[in-house]
């Protein structure tokens, strides 16, 4: 492998062999990654009759999973942090596998409830191992790339349970779709035990740069005694909260969530700990504005539009192939031109597929699947880039863990986003709340990109307490 830059349309030209296989392993993971996480959402109506659930209820069940995934992230970050990122890949993809064969045997719903915390736990460890994995072993001069092609295996796991849902559920039971995921994941560890080690992170470790270990600042003799407890509170609140409180207890239990998170911040990441919290925020809205669209896109089209299972399986495989190709894009760009630029670009081009795709209505599926290729690769394409974008303001010594916890705390955006969807239609639609969800999320999210927020509220502490620059101050993010 060679960092020597190639030409924008010869990139290819810098990859060994090697680099192909580890991005293959990665990648496949990362795929089944998507096909057990969105299951879930293709079978909400069926778990809804089998279980008695209301919609609100069982939209927690997309939630369960965001529960855990902090701790996952965090967690399995550090054993990436600490060993290798190589080990963290194969645990996570492991985890989330044993998660999702056990839904398929649930009895209730909280039995159901507590195995999507398992697959939480594995799909937080996914994205912080696999990415922090592909990124420092391709070129620099091509990390955007690899980011939005590894984001780019999600949909299309997502495309593949999309038809998997319609060749099943129709014939059988929706227990089996959780069943059946097991297969590819064995080839997917078998591919990831054979790979060598990060090469960033293998240099690293040589110069004696990844002594640092998240778990033990948190969970050492010295400051267990309160980090567990605190764990603990954050860990009963985000359960009650996502079971529906009133609106005065939900907004309670959110202020003991958030300082719960932001003390466990402090204390693991030191004084980087302002942009680890601005970065959480960024992870929130981008979660907000697509996982009503992901998560509930599929309710929407059996209630709303009342298409039958092969229809919603048609519908998600336009959706999920703009998202991959839209991840693809936004990852070229983003080398091309700058990790900023190529995010707000798309995210602004999202902005005029919203309206149009939920006032269609019934009788325009062909335009429907067009606009939700469109829509997608757009909105939730944007996201190819996210995982560059929050790894480069963090120094090579934390960054899995820092990602991992980061990340998959905003990501709680993703456990709100059904749950405030599905509220939200209420007095309105599905539809009209998803759109309005989006609209308003977007354009936030867009202010925070464009003005680098996280690195700016950095650069802010470093200066006001008078401590030398961190790592974090000075990323090497490009300007818009």
């Amino acid at each position: 492998m060679t960092n020597s830059p190639a030409p924008p349309l010869r990139w290819r030209a810098t990859l060994a062999a090697q680099d192909w296989k580890a991005f293959t392993a990665a990648w496949l993971g990362y795929g089944m990654d998507g096909f057990d996480f969105v299951l879930i959402t293709l079978v909400l109506t069926d778990i809804s009759h089998d279980f008695h659930l209301s919609t609100i209820r069982a939209a927690t069940l997309v939630s369960a999973a965001f529960v855990s995934r902090w701790f996952g992230g965090l967690a399995i970050g550090a054993i990436g942090d600490r060993i290798g990122r190589r080990p963290a890949m194969v645990l996570s993809i492991a985890l989330y596998a044993v998660g999702s064969v056990l839904c398929g045997f649930a009895w209730g719903y909280w039995s159901l409830f507590a195995f999507r915390m398992v697959v939480g736990l594995g799909m937080a460890g996914e994205y912080s191992a696999s990415t922090t994995y592909i990124i420092e072993s391709w070129p620099r001069r091509i990390r955007n790339t690899a980011s939005g092609m590894l984001l780019s295996g999600y949909p299309l796991g997502s495309v593949l349970a999309a038809k998997a849902y319609a060749w099943v559920v129709p014939h059988s039971s929706w227990r089996v779709l959780f069943w059946i995921g097991i297969l590819p994941v064995v080839l997917a560890i078998y591919l990831r035990r054979r790979l060598p080690e990060a090469a960033e992170w293998q240099q690293a470790s040589q110069a004696g740069r990844t002594r640092f270990s998240a778990t033990r600042r948190l969970f050492d003799a010295r400051t267990r005694w309160w980090s567990v407890p605190v764990s603990l509170v954050a860990a009963v609140a985000l359960v009650v909260v996502l079971r529906g409180e009133p609106m005065p207890a939900t907004l309670a239990l959110v202020a003991v969530i958030t300082a719960c998170f932001v003390a466990l911040t402090v204390r693991f990441a030191g004084r980087l700990w302002p942009v680890v919290v601005a970065l959480m925020v960024t992870v929130f809205c981008a979660f907000l504005y697509s996982w009503p669209l992901q998560s509930l896109l599929p309710t929407y089209l059996k209630t709303d539009l009342h298409y039958d299972p092969a229809q919603v399986s048609d519908a998600l495989l336009y959706a999920g192939f703009g998202y991959a190709v839209g991840s693809v894009l936004v990852g070229y760009l983003g080398d091309r031109f700058s990790t900023r630029a190529a995010y707000v670009t798309m995210l602004v081009a999202s902005l005029v597929f919203v309206y149009p795709v939920f006032a269609l209505g019934e009788g325009h599926t062909v335009a429907l699947w067009v606009l939700l290729f469109l829509l997608v690769g757009t909105s939730s394409g944007a996201s190819g880039v996210l995982p560059k974008y929050v790894s480069d303001h963090y120094p090579i010594e934390m960054r899995a863990a820092a990602l991992g916890f980061s990340y998959n705390v905003g990501a709680l955006g993703g456990a709100a986003a059904p749950v405030l969807g599905a509220r939200l239609a209420k007095p309105l639609s599905l539809g009209t709340a998803i759109t309005v969800l989006s609209l308003g999320v977007t354009a936030l999210l867009v202010l925070l990109i464009v003005f680098d927020v996280p690195a700016r509220v950095q650069r802010y502490a470093d200066a006001r307490y008078g401590d030398r620059p961190s790592p974090a101050s000075n990323p090497t993010i490009e300007k818009v």
